[in-house]
């Protein structure tokens, strides 16, 4: 999920503090420093360890298991704090932080076979928060436990698409292997050796085996559905205590060796998180000093914007990146009367997106105007991409109205708008609803729940259909910084499912799924930018998502924290990174 800058600046590694002229100093050392600095540099910079690191968010994790989370913010904690992968991102900022290195592997691998068979070793001395030692059969049983849909009703599917290859892989619950290692397409001839075979070559392939999803597991125990609430951590902290959906207490993990960990800091002595906090009360502490971060990270509220923005005090202690999301209306192909392109079409016109970008925020804290389903932050973006005319961001009722007639709904229809009951989303949603009521379509709301949103509401076709959703708000940001892990997911016809959907229009177009298939196997970027290109302009073309702004969010950093920097990865502050003064 990655940003759009690119300058970087090296940690340093000494005790930090702040001067008078507002610059961040370690032993005559500056860090980065005032409105901004975090996006390009690190502010804070120091290694001392201890202290308590205070989080808070509004939202109820989606969950706490890594083979079922799909918020990058829940990504961020586990990969921060408790969860290691076979790859990671490294923790750096800039362009240096897409990088894939080494994390339970030695290091990273080339590909044989004509690119299909991917051989790594596990680096010696890696445990468990239990002592035992994790295998290359634990990152396999975790990998094989995605495939149990039954239980696993979430996050993101590559993998499973990837390696089942026709032997319809029932996951490790139904696996009658005894040592339910029964996928095929694994194969770990020894405890420090796990390979890879793909039916044909897939150029993001390493990108799988740094999420969450591709996390070591082991099969003793694994608690099924209950697993969320006490995951085994194979990172630098472990699970205190977890009130569900209320407060997350993390602490020291002394089986984790940082020796053979060359991404995470681990300062504090212990990591705090408050969930279901109001979004409101939020913002009063964050500009209280009270919390350190909103592990949303999604902004500030539109009453605090001012309070930060005018104010220098605060105004240095926050950033504004932007995030490589995009925020967006899902516009459903199967719920009438959107099943007729021309419907779709009509909205497309009506849309007041200057009104939506006000609602987030503005230009300033809620990102430009987006005019296609690609970010500038991603390989493929085409400016010009901009089917309807949208990037003035004013509506064009004449146009709307045109569409709405041909579409057989001259006075326009009735239809239901899914939000999540959030505020900054619950008045972009009040924004699309008034914009559709200028051309006499009348668009209920109905606010959900943010931590069922994804996966069992918009994410179950079924729901959808039963509820009449007709538009839904939906936000986006890469699994991976390539083409294909920002828009495969979304787009590709195959990879609509049941439960955890997140193709929420139900996008079926053969031409876009032919392009996908020869677009994954490109390794050339640059041919295969272009092959997403075509594909992006096709989704435009379909009418069936709405984007309204790149997204950009205004967040407030405690001054009393260290190791402050944007990751263009998440477009998120850098959990695992930081460390507090006091």
């Amino acid at each position: 999920m990655a940003g759009a800058l690119t300058a970087t600046l090296a940690l340093s590694a000494c005790g930090g503090g702040t001067n008078s002229d507002n610059t961040s100093k370690d032993n005559g050392q500056k860090g980065a420093s005032g409105y901004n600095a975090a996006v390009t540099g690190v502010v804070n910079p120091s290694d001392k360890p201890g202290g308590t690191l205070k989080l808070t968010i509004h939202d109820n994790p989606d969950s706490l298991d890594p083979q079922i989370a799909y918020y990058a913010s829940e990504w961020n904690l586990m990969k921060s704090f408790y969860v290691r992968t076979l790859l990671a991102n490294d923790t750096k900022p800039g362009a240096d932080g897409l990088k894939l290195v080494p994390d339970l592997a030695t290091e990273v691998p080339k590909p044989t076979d004509d690119g299909k068979k991917y051989t790594f070793k596990l680096k010696p001395g890696v445990k468990f928060e239990d002592g035992s030692p994790i295998t290359s059969k634990d990152i396999k049983y975790g990998i094989e436990r995605i495939f149990a849909r039954e239980v696993i009703t979430a996050g993101p599917s590559y993998l499973v698409d990837l390696l089942d290859q026709g032997q319809k892989y029932p996951g490790v619950y139904k696996d009658p292997d005894p040592d339910k290692m029964g996928l095929r397409s694994i194969q770990t001839p020894d405890d420090s050796t796990i390979v890879f075979t793909l039916a044909k070559p897939f150029a993001d392939f390493l990108y799988m085996l740094q999420m969450p999803v591709s996390a070591p597991l082991p099969k003793a125990k694994d608690t099924g559905s209950q697993y969320a609430l006490h995951p085994v951590s194979s990172g630098p902290y472990k699970f205190e205590s977890y009130d569900e959906g209320k407060k997350l207490n993390l602490v020291r993990n002394d089986q984790w060796d940082p020796k053979t960990d060359p991404v995470r800091k681990a300062l504090p002595d212990r990591v705090e998180v408050v969930y279901g906090t109001a979004v409101e009360e939020i913002d009063n502490q964050l500009l209280a000093d009270e919390v350190d971060i909103d592990i949303a990270q999604t902004g500030v509220q539109p009453g605090s914007q001012p309070k930060i923005l005018l104010n220098p005090d605060k105004k240095k202690n926050a950033d504004s990146p932007v995030t490589g999301f995009i925020r967006y209306v899902a516009i459903s192909t199967k719920v009438p009367p959107f099943d007729n392109i021309h419907c779709r079409k009509a909205v497309q016109y009506a849309l007041d997106k200057t009104a939506m970008q006000t609602a987030r925020g503005g230009l300033e804290a809620g990102g430009e105007i987006a005019t296609n389903m690609l970010p500038p932050t991603i390989a493929g973006h085409d400016p010009a991409d901009d089917v309807f005319n949208t990037k003035s961001g004013k509506p064009q009722i004449d146009k709307a109205k045109e569409e709405l007639a041909a579409c057989g709904k001259p006075n326009g229809f009735e239809t239901v708008i899914a939000t999540r009951n959030t505020g900054k989303e619950m008045k972009t949603a009040e924004a699309l609803q008034q914009s559709m009521a200028a051309v006499g379509i009348t668009a209920r709301l109905d606010p959900q729940d943010a931590a069922l949103y994804f996966r069992s509401i918009i994410g179950s076709p079924s729901n959808v259909h039963n509820k009449g959703y007709g538009l839904m708000m939906a936000g986006w940001g890469a699994d991976y910084p390539t083409p294909a892990g920002f828009l495969q997911v979304i787009v590709d016809s195959r990879l609509i499912y049941e439960s955890g959907n997140n193709n929420y229009a139900e996008l079926n177009d053969p031409a876009i799924d032919a392009l996908i298939d020869q677009a994954t196997s490109e390794p050339d970027p640059q041919k295969n930018a272009d092959i997403w290109k075509q594909i992006n302009a096709k989704v435009s073309e379909s009418a069936s998502y709405m984007p309204f702004t790149y997204d950009k969010a205004l967040n407030y950093r405690n001054p009393r924290l260290t190791n402050v920097y944007i990751t263009q990865y998440y477009g998120q502050v850098d959990f695992g990174s930081l460390g507090v003064m006091s």
